[in-house]
């Protein structure tokens, strides 16, 4: 039992490293309608923008809130909010007793909040991409049959986020790593959980895991995890020389983003363990 939960929750922790890759929203869909005299919702956006470059989500929450009053229906504001709260419960220490019911209420916030973009903008690649994100640090706070049930979601929503615009990188990185840990799960844990919770875990392939990891390296070619975590997939596959290349290409990659050095550090350590392989 322990070890399917932690089998599970591995899996359905993928997005911790992929959210901190994502670049500010891009596309310009269809804000609300109305909105009060008097109030910048562009200035805001920009302010918002300023807070989370600074690492500072909690900030940059606050000035998309003010857009929210203004503008229900702003999507840049939702998906730039669902962005921000999974940030947000990601800083939450592990270290008190409650930690996992905060996360989990900031990470449903995050959820609310991208489902509602969806809503506005159901074609966006955005909105489908941040639900994924935030349903998948739902699961790693949750019990075991609900991560189960939620890892499905977690494919479907990415799937289509893929679907609606092939050159979403940060998407490509998310499933690549979902294939990796959904491949890592053994028959044995699977149908544990068939008996166990009465349904089936999905399917993955560490092919499929390069694959879309590699597609988001080419989309995105300065992101330090998406490297990291290809190499990582050739590792799994016992592809030792394409590991080493890509780890070795990391340290002069420019810090981008606030996990860029613990991610730098990990590279470090990867190459160390297969240097002789």
């Amino acid at each position: 039992m322990l070890q399917l939960s932690v089998v599970i929750l591995t899996c359905l922790a993928i997005t911790a490293s992929v959210q901190a890759t994502e670049t500010l929203v891009s596309e310009e869909p269809r804000a609300g309608c109305c909105r009060p005299e008097g109030v910048d919702i562009s200035q805001l956006h920009k302010s918002a923008d300023l807070f989370y470059a600074q690492f500072k989500p909690r900030e940059a929450a606050h000035e998309l809130r003010k857009i929210l009053h203004a503008d229900a229906g702003n999507f840049q504001a939702l998906v730039k909010l669902a962005r921000a709260q999974i940030d947000i419960g990601d800083s939450i220490p592990e270290s008190s007793a409650d930690w996992k019911e905060r996360k989990f209420k900031e990470y449903s916030v995050a959820q609310d909040y991208a489902r509602k973009a969806v809503r506005i903008e159901p074609n966006s690649t955005w909105s489908h991409f941040w639900v994924a994100a935030a349903v998948g640090k739902i699961a790693m706070v949750s019990p075991v049959s609900k991560q189960v049930d939620l890892s499905t979601e977690i494919r479907d929503a990415v799937e289509k986020s893929i679907a609606l615009d092939p050159q979403n990188g940060s998407a490509y990185h998310l499933y690549g790593v979902w294939h990796r840990k959904v491949a890592e799960i053994g028959n044995g844990s699977r149908i544990f959980a068939s008996v166990l919770y009465g349904k089936s875990l999905p399917m993955g392939s560490l092919e499929k895991s390069i694959e879309y990891l590699k597609k988001a390296v080419a989309l995105n070619p300065t992101i330090i995890v998406s490297r990291l975590e290809l190499a990582r997939s050739h590792v799994a596959n016992g592809q030792w020389q394409p590991a080493r290349a890509l780890l070795n290409s990391i340290p002069e990659l420019p810090g981008r983003f606030s996990d860029d050095a613990r991610h730098k550090l990990q590279a470090e350590q990867l190459l160390e363990e297969i240097k002789d392989r």
